[in-house]
Protein backbone atom coordinates (compact mmCIF):
# COMPACT_ATOMS: atom_id res chain seq x y z
CA UNK A 1 0.00 0.00 0.00
CA UNK A 2 1.62 3.36 -1.49
CA UNK A 3 2.50 5.78 1.66
CA UNK A 4 3.73 9.69 1.88
CA UNK A 5 4.76 11.51 5.11
CA UNK A 6 3.98 14.32 6.25
CA UNK A 7 5.62 16.54 8.33
CA UNK A 8 7.25 13.82 10.16
CA UNK A 9 4.43 11.39 10.16
CA UNK A 10 3.60 8.43 7.72
CA UNK A 11 -0.01 8.36 6.22
CA UNK A 12 -1.73 5.63 4.45
CA UNK A 13 -3.39 6.70 1.05
CA UNK A 14 -6.80 4.59 2.31
CA UNK A 15 -6.63 6.43 5.58
CA UNK A 16 -10.67 6.09 6.44
CA UNK A 17 -11.54 9.70 8.68
CA UNK A 18 -13.88 9.44 10.83
CA UNK A 19 -15.55 12.29 12.17
CA UNK A 20 -17.14 12.09 15.31
CA UNK A 21 -20.36 13.23 16.05
CA UNK A 22 -21.75 14.90 18.97
CA UNK A 23 -24.41 13.98 21.30
CA UNK A 24 -27.34 16.48 22.04
CA UNK A 25 -29.24 16.89 24.97
CA UNK A 26 -32.58 18.35 24.81
CA UNK A 27 -33.42 20.72 27.50
CA UNK A 28 -37.38 21.51 28.26
CA UNK A 29 -37.13 25.36 29.77
CA UNK A 30 -39.70 24.86 31.91
CA UNK A 31 -40.81 23.38 35.60
CA UNK A 32 -37.05 22.38 37.40
CA UNK A 33 -35.01 24.29 34.61
CA UNK A 34 -35.58 27.42 36.34
CA UNK A 35 -34.46 25.90 39.72
CA UNK A 36 -31.60 23.52 38.07
CA UNK A 37 -30.63 24.74 34.53
CA UNK A 38 -27.33 26.25 34.95
CA UNK A 39 -26.34 23.25 36.88
CA UNK A 40 -28.03 20.39 33.76
CA UNK A 41 -26.21 22.97 30.98
CA UNK A 42 -22.61 23.08 32.71
CA UNK A 43 -22.64 18.91 33.15
CA UNK A 44 -23.28 18.42 29.53
CA UNK A 45 -21.20 20.67 28.09
CA UNK A 46 -18.40 19.32 30.44
CA UNK A 47 -18.84 16.31 28.95
CA UNK A 48 -18.15 17.45 25.70
CA UNK A 49 -22.37 17.09 24.78
CA UNK A 50 -24.25 19.51 23.00
CA UNK A 51 -27.17 21.26 24.65
CA UNK A 52 -30.26 22.24 22.88
CA UNK A 53 -32.90 24.53 25.37
CA UNK A 54 -36.39 24.97 24.05
CA UNK A 55 -37.89 28.36 23.13
CA UNK A 56 -39.39 30.31 26.09
CA UNK A 57 -43.19 29.17 26.48
CA UNK A 58 -45.82 30.69 23.89
CA UNK A 59 -49.41 30.27 23.14
CA UNK A 60 -48.92 27.58 20.62
CA UNK A 61 -46.84 25.85 23.20
CA UNK A 62 -49.03 25.82 25.83
CA UNK A 63 -52.30 24.60 23.45
CA UNK A 64 -49.63 21.32 22.63
CA UNK A 65 -49.31 20.71 25.61
CA UNK A 66 -53.07 21.11 26.91
CA UNK A 67 -53.86 18.50 24.27
CA UNK A 68 -51.28 16.36 25.24
CA UNK A 69 -52.33 16.31 29.29
CA UNK A 70 -55.57 15.72 30.94
CA UNK A 71 -57.58 18.54 32.21
CA UNK A 72 -56.98 17.58 36.06
CA UNK A 73 -53.12 18.39 35.17
CA UNK A 74 -51.51 21.64 36.43
CA UNK A 75 -50.85 24.29 34.06
CA UNK A 76 -46.88 24.31 34.67
CA UNK A 77 -46.90 20.45 33.74
CA UNK A 78 -48.78 21.04 30.48
CA UNK A 79 -46.25 23.89 30.15
CA UNK A 80 -43.69 21.81 30.55
CA UNK A 81 -45.25 18.94 27.74
CA UNK A 82 -45.76 21.71 25.25
CA UNK A 83 -41.58 21.96 25.67
CA UNK A 84 -40.93 18.08 25.73
CA UNK A 85 -43.36 18.15 22.25
CA UNK A 86 -40.91 21.11 20.50
CA UNK A 87 -37.85 19.34 20.88
CA UNK A 88 -38.74 15.75 19.71
CA UNK A 89 -36.76 15.51 16.82
CA UNK A 90 -34.02 18.05 17.49
CA UNK A 91 -31.96 16.51 19.80
CA UNK A 92 -30.56 12.55 20.58
CA UNK A 93 -32.34 12.92 24.13
CA UNK A 94 -34.37 14.74 26.21
CA UNK A 95 -33.87 15.02 30.13
CA UNK A 96 -36.52 14.44 32.12
CA UNK A 97 -35.26 13.84 35.72
CA UNK A 98 -37.21 12.28 38.49
CA UNK A 99 -37.41 14.05 41.75
CA UNK A 100 -38.93 12.69 44.63
CA UNK A 101 -37.44 13.20 48.22
CA UNK A 102 -35.04 15.92 49.15
CA UNK A 103 -34.57 14.18 52.38
CA UNK A 104 -36.03 11.80 55.01
CA UNK A 105 -38.44 14.42 55.96
CA UNK A 106 -38.73 16.55 52.71
CA UNK A 107 -40.14 15.86 49.54
CA UNK A 108 -41.54 17.53 45.80
CA UNK A 109 -44.78 17.60 44.42
CA UNK A 110 -45.88 13.92 43.12
CA UNK A 111 -45.78 15.82 40.05
CA UNK A 112 -41.81 15.46 39.86
CA UNK A 113 -42.43 11.81 41.16
CA UNK A 114 -43.73 10.10 37.48
CA UNK A 115 -42.76 13.42 35.30
CA UNK A 116 -40.25 10.63 33.12
CA UNK A 117 -42.97 7.95 32.96
CA UNK A 118 -45.53 10.91 31.74
CA UNK A 119 -43.18 11.67 29.29
CA UNK A 120 -42.86 8.25 27.95
CA UNK A 121 -46.33 7.30 27.98
CA UNK A 122 -47.53 10.55 26.36
CA UNK A 123 -44.67 10.72 23.47
CA UNK A 124 -43.62 6.90 22.87
CA UNK A 125 -41.11 8.03 20.51
CA UNK A 126 -39.29 10.95 22.92
CA UNK A 127 -35.94 9.93 24.02
CA UNK A 128 -35.92 10.27 27.36
CA UNK A 129 -32.57 10.38 29.97
CA UNK A 130 -33.55 10.75 33.04
CA UNK A 131 -31.34 10.61 36.81
CA UNK A 132 -33.12 9.55 40.01
CA UNK A 133 -33.62 12.14 43.26
CA UNK A 134 -34.36 10.30 46.15
CA UNK A 135 -32.55 11.61 48.98
CA UNK A 136 -34.08 9.18 51.30
CA UNK A 137 -33.96 6.47 49.79
CA UNK A 138 -31.08 6.04 47.07
CA UNK A 139 -28.08 7.65 47.74
CA UNK A 140 -27.28 11.27 47.09
CA UNK A 141 -27.23 13.85 43.81
CA UNK A 142 -23.66 12.83 43.03
CA UNK A 143 -24.19 9.25 42.69
CA UNK A 144 -27.17 10.27 40.71
CA UNK A 145 -25.23 12.32 38.22
CA UNK A 146 -22.79 9.80 38.11
CA UNK A 147 -24.92 6.97 36.39
CA UNK A 148 -26.10 9.05 34.09
CA UNK A 149 -22.80 10.22 32.95
CA UNK A 150 -22.05 6.65 32.48
CA UNK A 151 -25.44 5.41 30.62
CA UNK A 152 -24.12 8.34 28.16
CA UNK A 153 -20.44 6.28 27.83
CA UNK A 154 -18.39 8.65 30.24
CA UNK A 155 -16.60 7.64 32.82
CA UNK A 156 -16.92 7.99 36.38
CA UNK A 157 -13.96 10.17 36.97
CA UNK A 158 -14.89 12.52 33.99
CA UNK A 159 -18.82 12.51 35.11
CA UNK A 160 -18.12 13.68 38.43
CA UNK A 161 -16.01 16.37 37.41
CA UNK A 162 -18.82 17.63 35.49
CA UNK A 163 -21.30 17.36 38.22
CA UNK A 164 -18.48 19.55 40.60
CA UNK A 165 -18.33 21.99 37.77
CA UNK A 166 -22.02 22.29 37.39
CA UNK A 167 -22.43 22.22 41.12
CA UNK A 168 -20.31 25.33 41.10
CA UNK A 169 -21.41 27.06 38.83
CA UNK A 170 -25.34 26.85 39.92
CA UNK A 171 -24.33 28.01 43.04
CA UNK A 172 -22.84 31.12 41.03
CA UNK A 173 -25.96 31.99 38.88
CA UNK A 174 -27.63 31.40 42.60
CA UNK A 175 -25.74 33.99 44.11
CA UNK A 176 -25.98 36.12 41.58
CA UNK A 177 -29.40 36.69 41.11
CA UNK A 178 -29.76 37.20 45.42
CA UNK A 179 -26.93 40.03 44.75
CA UNK A 180 -29.42 41.56 42.27
CA UNK A 181 -32.30 41.29 44.39
CA UNK A 182 -30.70 43.26 47.08
CA UNK A 183 -29.83 46.14 45.12
CA UNK A 184 -33.62 46.35 44.41
CA UNK A 185 -34.20 46.02 48.01
CA UNK A 186 -32.52 49.14 47.97
CA UNK A 187 -34.78 51.24 46.00
CA UNK A 188 -37.38 54.14 47.20
CA UNK A 189 -39.95 52.22 45.10
CA UNK A 190 -43.08 50.52 46.24
CA UNK A 191 -41.99 46.80 46.41
CA UNK A 192 -44.14 43.98 45.52
CA UNK A 193 -42.89 40.44 46.25
CA UNK A 194 -44.10 37.53 44.24
CA UNK A 195 -44.01 34.70 46.41
CA UNK A 196 -44.79 31.50 43.90
CA UNK A 197 -43.04 28.53 42.36
CA UNK A 198 -39.90 29.09 40.41
CA UNK A 199 -41.11 27.88 37.02
CA UNK A 200 -44.18 30.42 37.69
CA UNK A 201 -42.31 33.46 38.30
CA UNK A 202 -39.92 33.33 35.73
CA UNK A 203 -41.89 31.52 32.58
CA UNK A 204 -42.22 33.54 29.75
CA UNK A 205 -45.75 33.46 29.35
CA UNK A 206 -46.94 33.77 32.84
CA UNK A 207 -44.73 35.09 35.71
CA UNK A 208 -42.42 37.92 33.31
CA UNK A 209 -46.13 39.12 31.93
CA UNK A 210 -47.04 39.91 35.74
CA UNK A 211 -43.40 40.78 36.32
CA UNK A 212 -44.16 43.82 33.55
CA UNK A 213 -47.73 45.31 34.80
CA UNK A 214 -45.91 45.83 38.26
CA UNK A 215 -42.80 47.52 36.54
CA UNK A 216 -45.44 49.48 34.37
CA UNK A 217 -46.60 50.79 37.64
CA UNK A 218 -43.17 52.03 39.18
CA UNK A 219 -43.41 48.94 41.56
CA UNK A 220 -40.46 47.01 41.79
CA UNK A 221 -40.99 43.03 41.68
CA UNK A 222 -39.32 40.70 43.83
CA UNK A 223 -39.09 36.95 43.94
CA UNK A 224 -39.17 34.41 46.61
CA UNK A 225 -36.66 32.32 44.81
CA UNK A 226 -33.88 35.02 44.99
CA UNK A 227 -32.64 34.38 48.70
CA UNK A 228 -30.72 31.89 50.26
CA UNK A 229 -32.29 28.72 50.39
CA UNK A 230 -30.90 27.40 53.54
CA UNK A 231 -32.41 30.44 55.65
CA UNK A 232 -35.73 30.14 54.26
CA UNK A 233 -36.10 26.16 55.22
CA UNK A 234 -35.29 27.79 58.74
CA UNK A 235 -37.55 30.71 58.85
CA UNK A 236 -40.43 28.96 57.49
CA UNK A 237 -41.17 27.23 60.92
CA UNK A 238 -42.55 30.76 62.12
CA UNK A 239 -45.15 29.62 59.32
CA UNK A 240 -45.43 25.98 59.76
CA UNK A 241 -43.20 23.65 61.07
CA UNK A 242 -44.51 20.86 60.05
CA UNK A 243 -44.55 21.48 56.08
CA UNK A 244 -42.36 19.12 54.00
CA UNK A 245 -43.01 20.24 50.42
CA UNK A 246 -39.43 21.29 49.78
CA UNK A 247 -40.27 24.67 47.63
CA UNK A 248 -43.22 25.44 49.43
CA UNK A 249 -41.15 25.30 52.81
CA UNK A 250 -38.74 27.61 51.03
CA UNK A 251 -41.26 29.91 49.84
CA UNK A 252 -43.55 30.58 53.48
CA UNK A 253 -39.48 31.37 54.46
CA UNK A 254 -39.06 33.88 51.92
CA UNK A 255 -42.37 35.44 53.07
CA UNK A 256 -41.13 35.56 56.76
CA UNK A 257 -38.26 37.35 55.61
CA UNK A 258 -39.70 39.69 53.54
CA UNK A 259 -43.22 40.70 54.83
CA UNK A 260 -41.27 43.62 56.94
CA UNK A 261 -39.23 45.01 54.25
CA UNK A 262 -42.11 45.09 51.14
CA UNK A 263 -45.79 47.02 50.56
CA UNK A 264 -47.61 43.77 49.42
CA UNK A 265 -47.12 40.30 48.56
CA UNK A 266 -48.87 38.48 45.34
CA UNK A 267 -49.18 34.63 45.73
CA UNK A 268 -49.42 33.38 42.42
CA UNK A 269 -50.77 30.23 42.20
CA UNK A 270 -51.31 27.91 39.00
CA UNK A 271 -54.92 26.05 38.79
CA UNK A 272 -55.59 22.75 40.22
CA UNK A 273 -52.19 22.79 42.12
CA UNK A 274 -52.93 20.96 45.50
CA UNK A 275 -49.83 22.25 47.44
CA UNK A 276 -50.03 25.37 46.72
CA UNK A 277 -53.59 25.57 47.14
CA UNK A 278 -53.05 24.80 50.62
CA UNK A 279 -50.27 26.80 51.44
CA UNK A 280 -51.85 29.83 50.29
CA UNK A 281 -54.38 29.38 52.66
CA UNK A 282 -51.97 28.73 55.71
CA UNK A 283 -50.10 31.97 54.53
CA UNK A 284 -52.98 33.89 54.31
CA UNK A 285 -54.40 33.30 57.83
CA UNK A 286 -50.69 33.86 59.35
CA UNK A 287 -49.32 36.80 57.92
CA UNK A 288 -51.65 39.78 58.67
CA UNK A 289 -49.95 42.98 58.72
CA UNK A 290 -49.09 42.67 54.92
CA UNK A 291 -51.27 43.26 51.74
CA UNK A 292 -51.84 40.17 50.45
CA UNK A 293 -53.39 38.96 46.77
CA UNK A 294 -53.64 35.54 45.72
CA UNK A 295 -53.76 35.77 41.59
CA UNK A 296 -54.95 32.29 40.30
CA UNK A 297 -54.13 31.40 36.67
CA UNK A 298 -54.48 28.32 34.19
CA UNK A 299 -54.58 28.58 30.53
CA UNK A 300 -57.73 30.39 30.53
CA UNK A 301 -56.39 33.93 31.73
CA UNK A 302 -56.74 36.84 30.18
CA UNK A 303 -54.04 39.51 30.27
CA UNK A 304 -56.71 42.44 31.05
CA UNK A 305 -58.37 40.62 33.80
CA UNK A 306 -54.78 40.16 35.48
CA UNK A 307 -54.17 43.62 34.64
CA UNK A 308 -57.05 44.80 36.35
CA UNK A 309 -56.27 42.87 39.53
CA UNK A 310 -52.82 44.19 39.48
CA UNK A 311 -53.97 47.66 38.92
CA UNK A 312 -56.31 47.64 42.30
CA UNK A 313 -53.88 45.73 44.13
CA UNK A 314 -51.19 48.27 43.38
CA UNK A 315 -53.69 51.21 44.23
CA UNK A 316 -54.22 49.68 47.76
CA UNK A 317 -50.39 49.57 48.11
CA UNK A 318 -50.56 53.56 47.01
CA UNK A 319 -53.03 54.18 49.63
CA UNK A 320 -50.77 52.93 52.58
CA UNK A 321 -47.92 54.53 51.43
CA UNK A 322 -48.72 57.49 48.85
CA UNK A 323 -45.36 58.75 48.07
CA UNK A 324 -42.66 55.94 46.85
Amino acid sequence: MPKFERKGIKFCKWTILVTVMHMKIGLPKALLYYRYGTLWETFFRELQIDVEISTDTNKEMLKQGTKNTLDENCLPLKIFMGHVQSLIGKCDQILIPRFARTSKTEEFCVRFWGLPDLVRNTFPDAPVLSYNIDLGRYGNEAAAFIQMGKSLGKSRRASYQAYCAGCLAQQMADRQKIYSQSARMRTTERKVLIASQPYLIHDAYIGRQLQSLIAGHGVTPLFSDQYCRSLCRAFSTEISNSLYWSINKEIIGAIELYKNQVDGIILLTAFPCGSDSLVNELVMRKIKDTPMIQILVDEHTAPAGLETRIESFIDILSQRRPYA
